[in-house]
């Protein structure tokens, strides 16, 4: 068996949110680099397999499914190392039965005790270091020096590649996604509606975005919302790829902690993040990444966070804050 640091042919297998596939994207950008003649096979799921597309670090595609359905699709790679970002025990069973050779994962599943033969030690629920840092220690056997890549670094290693601009128009183009499907704590609608009035309406064209249910609640929670002459409803109207592709040709998005927000941060244009204080849901650990990328916090620790829906923290982060800021940006 060849040496590790001899490898060509990697997997990364990274099955969850867009969010954390965007914050793994850099994975393969800094294989890239230091190993330019790499083949780099991703692992995703459906749901994901839109993002994945536009690195351009990125070799081939893979579907979680068809991986399980079948069975020897993963010998079939040829890989030399499988990196687990994301543990899952199916993965790292077909992983193992497919005999590649080396099999990266945390220490801290007890499955990997069995399937994995290269353990790193981290605990990502403990760690208060940044989601894309911690992925990259997985790169350790192969790229000893790899904790000298700062958190700067990160988005120069996306390889995002959105379709080309469009025009811009006249006024500044502003996307709000206020809903997170529960996945981060979320910005009260009544200040999304506050800002929308704050905004001049011969400045700022606003498009509210998001699935249909999401459509459904905010329109059940604020209607006001929709009647400001500015603003624009396109919740429900896109595919992944067509959103992808208008957040690209936006100027901003505002959005909490959920996977347009990362989307925005790769495709370059102004991403501006609303987050809570605590721990395990601060920008340290999950803030989006990018040239343009602005994250509004409080500076103080919010006890709420970790049960209710809505929390001090988050109504903390006032409308005005983020209306003088857009206000900056604006070319006007």
């Amino acid at each position: 068996m060849k040496n590790i640091k001899d490898s060509k042919i990697f997997i990364i297998s990274r099955t969850d949110s867009i969010g954390d596939v965007v914050l793994t994207m850099p994975m393969a950008g800094i294989i890239k680099k230091n190993i330019p003649d790499s083949y780099i096979i991703f692992i995703g799921n459906s749901y994901t397999k839109p993002v994945l597309s536009l690195c351009k670090y990125i070799d081939k595609i893979v579907i979680k499914e068809d991986i399980v359905h079948n069975k020897t699709l993963l010998s079939s790679f040829n890989a030399d190392v499988i990196f687990h970002v994301s543990p899952d025990v199916e993965i790292a069973k077909l992983a193992f039965f497919a005999h590649i050779p080396y099999r990266v994962g945390t220490s801290h599943r007890w499955f990997h005790w069995i399937y994995i033969n290269k353990k790193i030690n981290f605990s990502r629920i403990q760690s208060t270091q940044h989601e894309s840092l911690l992925n990259l220690k997985l790169l350790k056997p192969i790229l000893p020096t790899i904790e000298n890549i700062l958190l700067d670094d990160i988005p120069f290693f996306y390889g995002f590649n959105t379709n080309e601009k469009i025009a811009k128009s006249e006024k500044f183009k502003v996307i709000l996604h206020p809903k997170s499907k529960g996945s981060a704590k979320e910005w009260p609608l009544k200040n999304y509606l506050e800002l929308v009035r704050l905004l001049p309406v011969h400045n700022f064209e606003i498009y509210i975005t998001g699935t249909e249910s999401e459509y459904k609640k905010i329109h059940l929670e604020c209607p006001q919302i929709f009647e400001n002459e500015h603003v624009i409803n396109v919740c429900n109207s896109f595919t992944l790829n067509q959103f992808i592709t208008f957040i690209g040709q936006a100027d901003a998005l505002i959005a909490c902690s959920t996977g347009p927000l990362h989307i925005a941060a790769a495709s370059g244009i102004h991403a501006i993040g609303l987050y809570p204080s605590s721990k395990n849901m601060h920008p340290r650990r999950w803030g989006a990444l990018g040239k343009n990328v602005k994250l509004f916090y409080p500076n103080f620790i919010c006890k709420g966070c970790t049960t209710a829906p809505h929390c001090a923290c988050m109504e903390n982060l006032k409308p005005g804050q983020i209306a003088d800021y857009l206000k900056s940006l604006a070319p006007f």
